[in-house]
């Protein structure tokens, strides 16, 4: 009896033994937890580096007590010091004086997007603010190197619904009106001699005229026209397709889909109408802003967006130059900035499991020297790569998007029946696209797989593609989303019991559309920011959209003439349908999605003792800006996700 418990005995140690030695090595093998604070908190993070035009500083966004605020350096040298102190939401929009005295930025307050311009001198740390105007939003329009001390911008100052032109005198700050908006128009467009000579009006229907003048004293003459189908949407904060004039101000630059599916970059003849294509693709749109030749403002090349980023060369000595610039790193190229001699250029690099890297090369000194990682923390981890997808939509369309594999234990290493969260983009008239995403790179490394959809309604894929998700809010664009999860679930990449869906703005619609509409097919939804009740939220979009209504209207619906059917695509109405928790996420400062289509699904929610949570901003806008916001924030989100899908967590 004692020799078999003894035996016994020997037996359950060797088992422990076995069992402990398996838990060692998974704990070994287990890719380590990345900080919340290493990817949201701003750690070491210096991104956006701009060379001064006369070449001989760089300015970057770089945190000072972990706000990000403008650092300047001298380059060769090791000199790096902050030039501004902000202790709110930081600067994120800058650019260089052309004598390189000093930096123009903007800001708003807690996310209100009533931007400010400012300006700092480099060398005294002087500010000024060209624009102290409350309830007005300030944008820049043209500011070009001949007329180095004068900058058009454009403010709805006068009519808050509309945005006349202003020249600023920037050694004065003298502000004097040029253009008065009739009412009608969204977009200006300047010549190099800062002389609006074009604009944008739009129509009721959603289309858009483009008128054009041959001086500043000659009248206005319709050039083009774009119907609804044709029109692009470039609303909210993204630019213009009508892009610039050529040097001798005879032809204008622009994007056009007239008469072919997708954008193509062309330039018109203004005295003829005369269009002269210059790229074009049959599948994907020219939707990258062009590289100029300074002084002549002809276009040296253009990026656009495939599965990655594609450059066409108009240049061959620049073509030529990004061979060689291709061999200093991997990923995509983007160029930063470049000085005004064109002899210094600052480029990136675009990774999908590494972030930024940037480089300086002087070209009439055959020098290259890199600068830095963005965040060069995350050196100490190892990133997921991203997939780009393509599948079938249940009508037969191609739909396109991303797909990143989670790096954490070995039970994940044959890529099966992994808990999934799908990552919906906002706009929704955008799309997402390949690279480093610190959301993704988030999930990835909590033990998620995560797919991001380009669904019906998205840009870059033509204006067929974009068109057909015109009032198919909640219908064929969620059945877009619907569809790549059942792919995922289809290609056994995807556990169909433990899928969430998480977006923004748009995003944060159909994370709420998903829980309502397809409540059988997600654990839990996160909801950022995202629209309720499309009635409510068309009615209140920002006063100074008013020349992009007809746009909404006509893709997403009339909520004066079509109540019932946006009724029918809200789901405040449809909440007796869900049954997973939600996490509903909100800034009480938000100018596109008021703070009530948030409030009222939670109390919506609350009345019908759903399971949900709330998180409210107080100081924050469309989006989570401030650091201990976005810390907050992804705290919450990665334990409400843990607790559903049971993926890993930072405590």
């Amino acid at each position: 009896m004692l020799a078999f418990k003894k035996t016994l005995g020997l037996f359950l140690i060797g088992i422990l033994a076995t069992f402990f030695a398996i838990v060692i090595k998974t704990q070994k093998s287990k890719c380590p937890l990345i900080p919340r604070k290493v990817l949201f908190g701003n750690i070491n993070k210096r991104i956006y580096p701009r060379i001064s035009p006369d070449g001989s500083f760089i300015l970057y966004n770089a945190p000072v007590n972990n706000i990000m605020n403008l650092w300047l350096k001298s380059v060769g040298k090791d000199d790096d010091k902050p030039i501004t102190f902000d202790t709110k939401q930081g600067i994120s929009w800058y650019q260089w004086s052309w004598d390189s005295s000093s930096i123009f930025y903007r800001q708003d307050l807690n996310g209100n997007q009533n931007w400010r311009i400012y300006n700092i001198n480099i060398n005294d740390g002087t500010i000024r603010e060209y624009t102290p105007f409350d309830n007005v939003q300030a944008l820049p329009i043209k500011y070009v190197k001949e007329f180095p001390y004068r900058m058009l911008i454009k403010m709805n100052k006068r009519d808050i619904k509309v945005h006349d032109v202003y020249e600023l005198n920037i050694k004065t700050g003298e502000l004097n009106l040029i253009e008065e908006n009739p009412g009608n128009v969204q977009d200006w467009i300047s010549d190099n001699d800062l002389i609006i000579r074009a604009k944008v009006a739009t129509l009721t229907d959603g289309g858009f005229n483009l008128f054009v003048r041959d001086s500043k004293e000659s009248d206005w003459r319709l050039l083009a026209n774009w119907t609804s189908e044709d029109a692009m949407p470039s609303v909210v904060t993204r630019s213009s397709d009508i892009l610039n004039f050529s040097a001798d101000g005879k032809f204008l630059f622009l994007k056009d889909a007239r008469n072919r599916n997708t954008k193509a970059y062309v330039k018109i003849n203004i005295a003829t109408g005369e269009i002269i294509p210059l790229v074009e693709d049959d599948i994907y749109d020219i939707e990258g802003l062009p590289l100029y030749n300074l002084d002549t403002y002809e276009p040296l090349a253009i990026s656009y967006f495939k599965d990655r980023i594609n450059w066409v060369f108009f240049d061959k000595k620049l073509q030529d130059t990004f061979s060689t610039i291709r061999s200093l790193d991997s990923g995509d190229i983007t160029i930063e900035s470049r000085s005004l001699d064109s002899n210094s250029w600052i480029v990136g690099f675009n990774k999908d499991n590494y972030s930024l890297s940037y480089w300086l090369i002087e070209i009439n000194k055959g020098n290259v020297s890199f600068l830095f990682d963005s965040q060069p923390s995350l050196k100490n981890f190892k990133l997921s790569s991203m997939e780009p997808i393509t599948f079938t939509a249940r009508d037969g369309l191609s739909i396109h998007g991303y797909l990143t594999y989670p790096i954490n234990t070995n039970k994940y290493a044959n890529k099966k029946n992994l808990p999934l969260v799908v990552m919906v983009h906002g706009g929704p008239w955008y799309r997402d696209i390949w690279g480093f995403n610190e959301e993704v790179q988030w999930l990835a490394n909590r033990g998620y797989a995560v797919l991001q959809v380009n669904f019906r309604g998205s840009t870059g894929y033509g204006k067929a593609f974009l068109n057909a998700g015109n009032k198919q809010w909640g219908r064929a664009m969620q059945n877009d989303i619907t569809d790549a999860v059942h792919w995922a679930i289809n290609k056994e990449i995807a556990d169909p019991k433990k899928i969430a869906i998480y977006g923004v703005s748009y995003g944060g619609y159909a994370s709420l559309a998903g829980a309502t509409f397809t409540p059988d097919l997600y654990q839990c939804a996160i909801d950022v920011v995202g629209p309720s009740n499309l009635v409510t939220c068309l009615k209140s979009l920002p006063t100074y959209w008013s020349t992009q209504i007809a746009i909404w209207y006509n893709r997403v619906g009339n909520p004066y003439t079509e109540q019932e059917f946006l009724n029918s695509i809200s789901p405040l109405f449809h909440v007796d349908a869900i049954k997973i928790p939600i996490l509903v996420v909100h800034g009480a400062n938000d100018p596109r999605i008021k703070l009530a289509e948030s409030e009222q699904i939670v109390a919506a929610m609350k009345a019908k003792k759903l399971e949900y949570e709330y998180l409210l901003f107080a100081n924050e806008g469309h989006g989570l800006v401030k650091p201990e916001n976005k810390l907050k924030f992804y705290k919450a989100a990665e334990h409400f996700l843990a607790k559903h899908l049971g993926g890993r967590y930072e405590s």
